[in-house]
């Protein structure tokens, strides 16, 4: 009991302090959006040294940073539903469906996993430019859909659909089900926890997309937050801390709750299978 109860102590003084070293700079974050410019690289305190709540006022009077929220909460929505939509459609194709040319398309599937942004971004340019959607949302939107993390998702539901019994497949045709009756009345709803998964990956890769907006926008007010917030700079070019800490805060804040209320999905995703 002595051995086992060390053991425990030691183990929880480790986990403790693997914590610390995750949450203190997402602490200094919260602590220093409430200092002055000045403070910030002061002695680190665990407490805010001047309580300025102004900076989350002034970060909306220097530039249309709710717009930019805005914008960025409506490409991370559209972009994660089209990206789990079209993600489960082609990742059922592939794991269940028999047409011509299958794995020749999986294979170029693949390859988009290894083709990186950089190597696209240029094309893509020419393609929205070409239809007119430049400085506009719809690119921010269609690029998670049909990109890399797309195709990441694809991967991901496909090998999930294949560990999927068959029996379930062939008690629905008994039923009377066709194969898209199959596809959202059986796959789905037994797939959620991996579709839950695939969501918070491809919200948390929309969410945080920086060479697409740079690249597609010119306009201050279609900005997303990524660019917002590199954008708080004084008359001489140089950034206003405080404000970018009180800004980033107030980021990350739809992911930390986007994350929480999926995060028992994510677990439910590794241990669980078609025959729940």
């Amino acid at each position: 009991m002595r051995s086992r109860t060390a053991k425990n102590v030691i183990y929880y003084i480790v986990v403790a302090l693997i914590v610390i070293v995750f949450i203190y700079p997402f602490w200094w974050m919260i602590t220093n959006s409430l200092n002055n410019i000045n403070e910030i690289f002061d002695k680190p305190t665990l407490l805010p040294k001047s309580w300025m709540w102004e900076n989350y006022i002034e970060i909306f009077r220097v530039q249309p940073f709710a717009r930019h929220y805005m914008n960025t909460l409506l490409v991370a929505l559209l972009g994660t539903a089209g990206n789990v939509l079209i993600s489960a459609l082609s990742g059922y194709a592939f794991a269940r469906l028999r047409f011509p040319g299958r794995s020749s398309l999986f294979i170029l599937l693949l390859t988009a996993l290894m083709m990186p942004i950089e190597v696209t971004i240029v094309p893509m340019y020419f393609m929205m430019n070409r239809i007119g959607a430049n400085d506009s949302l719809v690119p921010l939107i269609l690029i998670p859909i049909f990109c890399s993390q797309g195709a990441f998702s694809a991967f991901m539901l496909r090998q999930h659909f294949i560990t999927v019994p068959k029996e379930l497949e062939e008690a629905a045709r008994l039923d009377g089900l066709r194969p898209a009756g199959i596809f959202f009345r059986i796959m789905l709803p037994i797939s959620v926890p991996v579709l839950s998964s695939a969501a918070i990956l491809a919200f948390l890769s929309v969410w945080n997309m920086y060479l697409e907006p740079l690249v597609f926008i010119s306009s201050l007010s279609k900005f997303t937050l990524p660019l917002s917030l590199s954008n708080f700079n004084d008359t001489y070019g140089l950034p206003q801390w405080n404000l970018q800490l009180a800004a980033t805060t107030l980021s990350v804040i739809p992911v930390m709750i986007f994350y929480l209320i999926f995060q028992n999905k994510i677990s439910n995703a590794m241990v669980t299978s078609g025959m729940k």
